[in-house]
């Protein structure tokens, strides 16, 4: 059994049935996205436009492209043909962008808000500010062509673990009052998005119930 095989087996038995696990590809190539296909994977995220594009042309299709990077509005009409879901939606004109290229494309291409939680100025994010614009004026109404199926945050990078508790506690929270309250009449508003492969046993104690796994999986990432 291959390591990129026996390590997404650990996942599946690891990881309770309502949490998705979405494995990280991004510099990985081709041939072992390949394995984790055949081990029956689906999903895997890429952070790049370029590499996404490319790996969707060489890989069966279906394939559920997930793009978990920070999203540059002028890359979004690359993927928006096929990408299953966009993770970093972290302000309006990016979610005005993607609603343009998903009318282009005819499809309603679904996203998450993501959530600064950390406390590092290097992370992306929507404040609390910014996700009330959205979410309490008429923006979304007016967006027919995207779907908001819930947020995604990253925690600090730190090893003090009660930190990273506490931010993903606070996303939680604030995944329930949107829940119970602008989404309310919204079903597919479900996904909570937070944890990676240093941090995703808290965050799923937390109530995570998607994960991103990269190097736990494929091993320590290529750089190119």
């Amino acid at each position: 059994m291959s390591s990129v095989r026996q390590n997404l087996t650990k996942f599946k038995e690891e990881l309770p049935p309502h949490v998705a696990l979405v494995a990280v590809s991004k510099t990985k190539p081709s041939e072992m996205i390949l394995e984790a296909y055949d081990a029956g994977h689906r999903i895997f995220g890429e952070n790049k436009v370029q590499e996404m594009t490319r790996k969707f042309d060489q890989l069966p299709k279906d394939i559920s492209w997930h793009m978990i990077g920070h999203l540059q509005r002028n890359k979004v009409k690359y993927i928006a043909p096929f990408v299953s879901l966009i993770h970093g939606v972290d302000s309006i004109k990016l979610l005005k962008t993607i609603n343009k290229e998903g009318q282009k494309n005819n499809r309603i291409i679904p996203c998450l808000l993501q959530i600064h939680i950390a406390k590092e100025e290097t992370k992306y994010g929507l404040g609390k500010e910014e996700l009330l614009d959205i979410v309490d004026g008429n923006t979304l109404k007016d967006l027919k062509n995207i779907s908001i199926r819930g947020l995604m945050g990253m925690a600090t990078n730190t090893d003090d673990r009660e930190k990273v508790r506490s931010e993903f506690r606070a996303l939680k929270r604030l995944f329930d009052k949107l829940k119970n309250g602008y989404f309310k009449e919204n079903d597919q508003f479900s996904i909570l998005s937070m944890g990676m492969s240093g941090d995703y046993r808290i965050a799923v104690e937390e109530g995570s119930n998607m994960v991103r796994i990269g190097s736990a999986i494929f091993g320590q990432r290529n750089y190119h």
